[in-house]
């Protein structure tokens, strides 16, 4: 089975030309967090001099030190260092979801041709538990082709017969209820159904410290405060325009609510880079780039796909993975996420119903 991954370049080009090192990325991240190089080395998976001669590297090439060493205080980030890290977490969390699917679209289209086996297609909301699932049903010898679409949008491909699995989330309580009937419309009863993935935590991710004090719904109007959204069709874009409309929230008044980013992890990015103050996300990406997290609210994530097709080899072995203790594990590892449904396979008119009658 072939695998491929694509990434980007970065040549830089000063008075001479020279192509960036990824791994510096993963070195000054490593430094932020723990303000040791050795540590910083260690978590990068290089040695202590080679990190030395990375950094040396670089700062020669910009003419201007990347990191400070202070007695007794360990290692810390220049401005310069700071926004090179941040420049690259920003790519790395815009491009990398894109260049993921690219990638997995290229190696089905390959293997198709190789081999008899077919491909598990997955449309989803982009979810830290999604980008880690093809690893685990690989080993199965299934091979799965990953494509990061908005809620509505991948339901809308499961329609038309252009993937096997959609993924969604639907929250609980009052915005459950009505995300429900929205989902409802595109999932006539007896012809779905539904496989339990995960259920995980969206609140506010802010800067370390919440120094805009942010709390609720409300505080996104203030002029005082930047917001950095997610696209259009997006599940959790859905879910804080409910928000708003219930908390009587004019979206005019948001400074910053019509610049969107795909993924949970390019919200953060932006806001550990000091270009917003809050995004609506998942407390995983948060984490990631150090950032505080206010839970808002829990929602389910199910993996929907066509009822006839729950007893097919892919969708069965997909369903085994979930049941499985490495998948457990996983979860276990993403902060604000548990799996109480993994596997179970329920009727999507059933779920939605309910959900739709759930006292608010």
């Amino acid at each position: 089975m072939i695998r491929i991954d694509i990434r980007p370049v970065w040549r830089f080009r000063g008075k001479t030309e020279k192509d960036f090192d990824f791994l510096l990325i993963a070195l000054l991240e490593g430094l932020e967090k723990t303000g040791k190089l050795t540590k910083a080395a260690e978590l990068a998976g290089i040695s202590y001099r080679h990190a030395w001669n990375l950094i040396d590297q670089w700062q020669d090439f910009f003419g201007a030190p990347l990191v400070e060493m202070r007695r007794g205080r360990g290692t810390d980030l220049t401005e310069l260092g700071s926004h090179l890290l941040w420049a690259g977490q920003r790519a790395r969390a815009r491009l990398a979801p894109e260049l993921e699917s690219l990638a997995s679209e290229f190696a089905r289209a390959l293997n198709e041709s190789l081999t008899e086996t077919g491909t598990l297609v997955i449309h989803a909301s982009h979810d830290f538990a999604v980008s880690q699932l093809r690893d685990l049903v690989n080993p199965q010898g299934i091979a799965v082709d990953v494509q990061y679409r908005g809620s509505f949008e991948s339901l809308a491909a499961l329609r038309r017969g252009e993937c096997d699995i959609a993924g969604f989330h639907l929250p609980e309580g009052r915005m459950g209820e009505l995300m429900a009937r929205r989902y409802a419309e595109g999932l006539p009863p007896g012809k779905f159904a539904l496989i339990g993935f995960v259920t995980r935590t969206q609140g506010f991710i802010v800067r370390a410290g919440n120094p805009k004090r942010i709390a609720s719904i409300k505080d996104l109007a203030r002029d005082d405060v930047r917001m950095i959204n997610r696209q259009r069709g997006s599940g959790t874009r859905a879910l804080l325009e409910f928000l708003f409309t219930a908390e009587a929230v004019d979206r005019s008044y948001v400074r910053g609510y019509d610049i969107e980013e795909i993924t949970h992890s390019a919200v953060a990015a932006l806001i550990a880079g000091a270009q917003a103050d809050v995004g609506f996300g998942v407390h995983a990406a948060a984490q990631q780039y150090g950032l505080d997290f206010i839970p808002y609210c829990n929602e389910r994530y199910y993996l929907a796909c066509h009822a006839e097709q729950v007893h097919s080899p892919a969708i069965a072995g997909l369903i085994d993975t979930l049941q499985g203790p490495e998948f457990q594990q996983l979860v276990a590892s993403l902060p604000g996420y548990s799996a109480p449904l993994a596997g179970q396979v329920l009727a999507a008119s059933d779920v939605l119903a309910e959900t739709m009658e759930t006292p608010t």
